[in-house]
């Protein structure tokens, strides 16, 4: 089902000069009341007036660890 998903903060990022810049963004959203992890890729060419994401998936809730105890 889809969901209304609010980008609220840019939590790190960091750039890798490619054929243009591929940024790699870990955001925080809001989606359905909860805040959630994505990580994005996003590659843009500005010479090109280009821009794509080129991935993005939920890594995990806000607060929460990933690592396994």
């Amino acid at each position: 089902m889809n969901a209304l998903l609010e980008i609220t903060r840019v939590v790190k990022a960091r750039e890798q000069v490619v054929a243009g810049t591929l940024y790699h963004l870990t955001v925080e959203a809001v989606e359905g009341g909860e805040k959630k992890l994505y990580e994005a890729k996003v590659w843009v060419k500005p010479w090109l007036n280009f821009k794509q994401v080129e991935e993005f998936k939920h890594v995990g809730e806000q607060g929460k660890s990933s690592v396994n105890s």
